[in-house]
């Protein structure tokens, strides 16, 4: 190992090292940085450090020159910094996006990124405690503090902690850290046995990090005004002090309250108690096991209190979750609504986002809106799980329905039954129904899709047996713990949910990952037509332009599709469609 430790370089020196060491396009650079101190690099056997106070400046220079792939802990804290500075990369390895698709779960913080990797025991991980902050090594930690692994082989507390960036010597040791555990993660992901490419799976889910920073950054454009006359139109005025807030809540309440039998106390009725909730309903002869909105949906129309529950249910949520308090605290003065995205929800790996980006109403997103000048290119996946579990599977019956449009109707022809049937059946089949009209049709797919149907089994059996299953790009999916004993019936229920659980997860997680590959070629395709993601939402895609740049966004969603479905299911004949759209308002899209 050849260390140059620097604390003064510039830019541009820091350009002429690397490409000195023979550091080109796409060639791995590990990468950690602190704002108002500096960063640390390693490549190719070198290390560096520089003293700078915008160390993204640095990090610009050097992607401009040379286009490395860089490899960080987390896009979280590295690739942050840069994008708040303006910057922008075009490759990346996360380490802790690589962790939780072998792993499994959400948690990938350096320590136990470190521990996984060197199989040691997670609960062996030092930590700093409290009484120990000011400390410069964690107490038992033992060795030489300068070295970021201890004697037990795990990484020091107080380097994980923070303290990497103590020193110009430690931030280059720390770089250079995470280049050996990207090398670890790349032969782990290499080692798997599935039918995807894992890494190249780790690095879309890498460059999906990236794109949640960015998305976190540059906010869904939002129209105020139309989001305010909406809120007042669905919940009433905003609210002018609390005493006002209290009074509008108490007439919301009435308006189902007035429907509750005069035998009953409306005082002592608590809407948001689901108790006092059934207790009214059956005083006008509903009894339900729950207060469920699917489950009172049936009784609509069978008595006002229903309807005017659910309606007033829906408000309710407006005003708690999506009120006047939250436009003011989400949204900001340039009118964009911002959050904090994750690449990984932790379970099968879809993507989530706060600010209730991922759960925006649909009675608000006529106030999503396209700036002046620009528009929104809206694309939506096509029945994309059934899709997925035909490429998955490698069922040529099921690849050959995905080249219709609608691959219910050549299920429906095969099966001998109506569209509506097909549909129900398949959904059934990768959901773990079994009962009512999917059951009649589950024994109907088992014969015509025997391929993929036997795949789903695998997977349901491994479930119920408690097995770890993997998606078809590598993910580790967990299966949780029963906690039933004693109670046989509650046991064997907790058993068969477990393989319903993984039955799905196989689909849906692969269809996370091939949203996600789609999602950051976008991404990538984007930049130089001056467009930009702005939301991310299951399978679904936003992308706002300049409206002369339209047609040739909506070309780039279709063409970004099919170059990334023929490299994701290679070989497997599966065709996959996406309905786009350019509209003003998301309401707009159809």
């Amino acid at each position: 190992m050849v260390t140059t430790t620097t604390t003064a370089l510039r830019p541009d020196e820091v350009r002429e090292g690397l490409e000195r060491a023979g550091v080109g396009r796409g060639d791995l650079v590990g990468l950690v940085l602190r704002h108002g101190v500096g960063l640390g690099l390693a490549a190719r056997g070198h290390r560096w450090s520089v003293a700078a106070p915008r160390p993204a400046e640095v990090v610009a220079a050097v992607e401009d020159a040379l286009r490395p792939r860089w490899v960080w802990w987390s896009a979280h804290e590295t690739a942050a910094t840069v994008v708040a500075a303006g910057g922008r990369v075009a490759t990346c390895w996360d380490v802790a996006a690589a962790h939780r698709l072998l792993a499994g779960g959400s948690t990938a913080d350096p320590a136990q990124v470190w521990a996984a990797l060197h199989r040691l025991d997670p609960g062996s991980v030092p930590r700093t405690g409290q009484l120990d902050l000011l400390a410069p090594v964690a107490a038992g930690s033992g060795g030489d503090p300068e070295v970021p692994v201890d004697e037990a082989g795990h990484l020091r507390a107080e380097w994980a902690a923070g303290g990497w960036a103590r020193t110009p010597d430690r931030m280059a040791a720390w770089a250079d850290l995470v280049l050996r555990a990207h090398a670890l993660q790349d032969a782990a992901l290499a080692g798997l046995e599935v039918g995807g490419d894992p890494v190249a799976t780790a690095r879309s889910e890498s460059a999906a990090e990236l794109l949640c920073v960015e998305l976190g950054r540059s906010g869904l454009p939002l129209d105020r005004a139309v989001a305010e006359s909406l809120l007042t139109a669905l919940v009433g005025p905003r609210p002018t002090d609390p005493a006002h807030e209290a009074a509008l809540r108490r007439a919301r309440d009435q308006l189902v309250l007035r429907h509750v039998p005069s035998t009953s106390d409306h005082d002592q009725t608590d809407l948001r108690n689901p108790a006092d909730v059934r207790a009214a309903l059956a005083g006008v002869g509903i009894d339900l096991p729950d207060t469920r909105s699917w489950r009172l949906e049936p009784w609509r129309g069978q008595h006002p209190l229903v309807d005017a529950l659910i309606t007033w249910r829906k408000a309710d949520r407006l005003v708690t979750t999506y009120g006047y308090a939250w436009l003011d605290s989400q949204v900001g003065p340039d009118g964009r609504l911002r959050g904090r995205w994750s690449g990984s929800d932790g379970a099968a790996g879809r993507m989530s986002a706060g600010a209730g980006l991922h759960n925006l109403p649909a009675e608000l997103r006529p106030a999503v809106a396209a700036e002046p000048g620009h528009v929104l290119v809206r694309a939506d996946l096509g029945q994309i799980e059934p899709r997925v579990l035909a490429a998955v599977s490698g069922d040529p019956a099921l690849a050959a329905a995905t080249a219709d449009d609608d691959l219910y109707l050549p299920v429906a022809h095969r099966l001998g039954v109506q569209r509506a049937v097909a549909k129900i059946a398949v959904l059934a089949a990768m959901y773990g129904q079994t009962s009512g009209t999917a059951g009649q049709a589950l024994a109907g797919l088992e014969s015509a899709y025997p391929v993929a149907m036997g795949y789903l089994g695998a997977a349901y059996d491994a479930g119920r047996a408690g097995r770890h299953v993997r998606t078809h790009g590598g993910r580790l999916v967990r299966m949780p713990v029963l906690t039933t004993a004693g109670d046989e019936h509650a046991a064997r229920a907790a058993v068969n949910g477990r393989g319903r659980y993984a039955r799905n997860a196989v689909v849906q997680g692969a269809a996370a990952e091939l949203f996600k590959a789609w999602a950051v070629t976008v991404r990538a395709g984007a930049a130089p037509l001056g467009a930009t993601v702005v939301m991310c939402l299951h399978d679904e895609l936003l992308v706002h332009c300049p409206v002369g740049r339209a047609d040739q966004v909506s070309d780039l969603l279709d063409d970004a599709l099919q170059a990334v479905g023929s490299r994701w299911a290679a070989g497997r004949g599966v065709r996959f469609v996406a309905d786009i759209s350019v509209v003003d308002r998301w309401s707009d899209a159809k």
